[in-house]
């Protein structure tokens, strides 16, 4: 049986707690697989702002240490400025990494929750990856970039920051496409391989070509090329929304590592 978004949020209490080392790590290697224009810190609170692509991911307030809350009203209002700057409301990232003393600050002051997400890893290392067609990478950060908007219907004027976004990450990293000259762009994947670890991000396949085997197929060679460069871990995030995202990384081996969310400021 389907797990549901909902039965997954009460899976949360059973998700491990004591694991911070590996939450740190995913969190760091996060942050490179997919790099900020700007990082500022406060204590252990890492400010991420990129002024000209929307992804919470880029654009968020994020705490580093359980136990890092002194001043935490005026720490928050003052990183709640560097948003009012950019034109934006100010968004905390929930992970286990975070105080509890800042959460329930936020929920005093209205803050909205949004965006569940699961952080899911798998040992690619003995994993037995279906046997579908292999696909290389490709070296063009802009054709990926193209691919990638059209494939997810995406605003064209987001491609110069897209493409910045990923020209500026340090580990390897493959671009994955699938096309054919009648559809254009069927499915893309970017993978970046920092030592043993491998990130799957913007995993995307066109509306009319789902359920078809195309995500298993772009997905999976997005995995051998990284265990080829002896990554030995795969990781990738995705929202409890998304059921049959979360059904074909689990059918693959993938397994919950913890659970992050957004708050939003109120905008009066």
């Amino acid at each position: 049986m389907a797990t549901t978004g909902a039965d997954r949020s009460l899976m949360q209490a059973s998700l491990p707690k004591q694991n911070l080392p590996l939450v740190r790590r995913l969190e760091a290697v996060g942050f490179r697989a997919w790099p900020a224009a700007s990082v500022q810190y406060d204590g252990s609170w890492q400010v991420r702002l990129t002024a000209g692509h929307p992804s919470n991911r880029l654009n968020s307030i994020v705490p580093l240490d359980p136990s890092d809350h002194r001043d935490v009203e005026i720490r928050l209002e003052k990183a709640s400025r560097k948003f009012e700057a950019y034109g934006r409301p100010a968004v905390v990232r929930e992970t286990p990494l975070a105080s509890p003393v800042l959460i329930d600050l936020i929920k005093k002051q209205g803050w909205k929750r949004f965006d569940e997400t699961a952080v899911m890893v798998c040992d690619i290392s003995q994993a037995d990856l279906p046997d579908t067609l292999d696909h290389l990478p490709t070296h063009d950060v802009g054709r990926f970039v193209d691919a990638n908007l059209a494939v997810d219907q995406a605003q064209l004027s987001l491609k110069p920051a897209l493409a910045e976004i990923i020209s500026a990450i340090k580990p390897p990293s493959g671009l994955f496409m699938i096309e054919d000259t009648v559809h254009g762009s069927l499915a893309t994947v970017l993978c970046v391989q920092d030592n043993d670890l491998a990130g799957i991000m913007s995993l995307s396949v066109a509306d009319s070509h789902r359920r078809k085997g195309l995500g298993i197929e772009i997905l999976t060679s997005a995995l051998r090329w990284a265990r080829m460069r002896s990554a030995r871990t795969a990781w990738l995030q995705v929202k409890l929304s998304n059921a049959p995202a979360i059904a074909l990384y689990e059918r693959l081996g993938f397994r919950d590592a913890y659970h992050y969310c957004y708050w939003q400021e109120r905008c009066e």
